[in-house]
């Protein structure tokens, strides 16, 4: 009986871990904030084309769209969320860039 609740432990680690999933993106999320226009994160973006791994945010800075607390502007420009990265060292600076984010629609 162990051993098979091992092999299926073994099993779900691979698939889990498997670099075909880290490559996955997970669509794109909308935010809508109050008194700002809309901000579009794509997944396929920052997965695809800049090669980043779920683990880099996920469950580091965010856990799931249901878990995930909202950040303000200010909890960015500290380091938090987006901010983690968007900081003018590995991205471009939250502080002032808001068209890069905040796009009309």
């Amino acid at each position: 009986m162990n051993k098979v609740f091992m092999g299926f432990g073994i099993i779900v680690i691979l698939v889990l871990t498997s670099p075909v999933l880290s490559k996955i993106g997970g669509g794109d999320i909308i935010f809508k904030p109050k008194k700002a226009a809309q901000v579009t994160y794509s997944h396929d973006f920052h997965v695809g084309k800049l090669g980043l791994k779920c683990a880099n945010c996920h469950y580091r800075l965010y856990t799931t769209a249901e878990g995930h607390n909202t950040a303000t502007m200010a909890d960015m420009e500290k380091g938090e969320s987006c901010g983690a990265c968007h900081n003018g060292k590995k991205a471009f600076d939250v502080k002032s860039n808001c068209n890069r984010c905040h796009k009309k629609q």
